[in-house]
């Protein structure tokens, strides 16, 4: 190559990292989320936790903007678990992030006790307060939740989430 090939080259290559740092320097924001097979995997060792204990229940991953990545209904879940599975996880995602709380049990356990007229009155779309809801960490950060849904009780549901996310913690990087 030529000298003033090399030159014109250097320039252009500076000008798109200069333009890529601009970019993040704009306000762009990386957020990070489980990829569709951790998530899959996620949903399937909730139910399958929970199977072996013969509960039949519904599991739910949710990002942070609540949008659902996995939703798997086991074996003779009733059909109101997958609407309540998805409010479980929405809220462990979403009302656990100003406060690093891990779990919906954690949030209930906090506003139970609270004062009544410091809990928040006006319900809240897909938002509960149910047990059975699981904040998903890395580092430190929430990046998502887990919610299980048709466990004799939420602590049952929770303690199938928290088995199903300690089997993929390793590959949550």
């Amino acid at each position: 190559m030529t000298r003033i090939s090399l030159e014109i080259t250097a320039a252009i290559l500076g000008g798109i990292a200069l333009a890529s740092a601009s970019a993040h320097a704009q306000g762009l924001v990386t957020n990070q989320k489980l990829s569709a097979a951790l998530a899959n995997e996620l949903v399937g060792a909730s139910v399958a936790e929970c199977a072996k204990k013969n509960y039949a229940v519904t599991a739910a991953v949710v990002d942070l903007d609540g949008v659902r990545q996995a939703v798997l209904r086991g074996d003779g879940a009733p059909i109101h678990t997958l609407d309540n599975a998805f409010y479980k996880a929405y809220s462990s995602a979403s009302l656990t992030l100003s406060r690093k709380e891990e779990s919906t049990g954690a949030i209930a356990e906090r506003m139970a006790k609270n004062a009544p007229t410091t809990v928040p009155q006006t319900p809240l779309p897909n938002v509960t307060y149910a047990r059975g809801g699981v904040a998903i960490m890395v580092g430190g950060n929430i990046i998502g939740g887990l919610g299980v849904s048709g466990a004799p009780g939420g602590q049952f549901d929770e303690e199938c989430a928290r088995a199903a996310l300690s089997k993929i913690a390793d590959r949550m990087k």
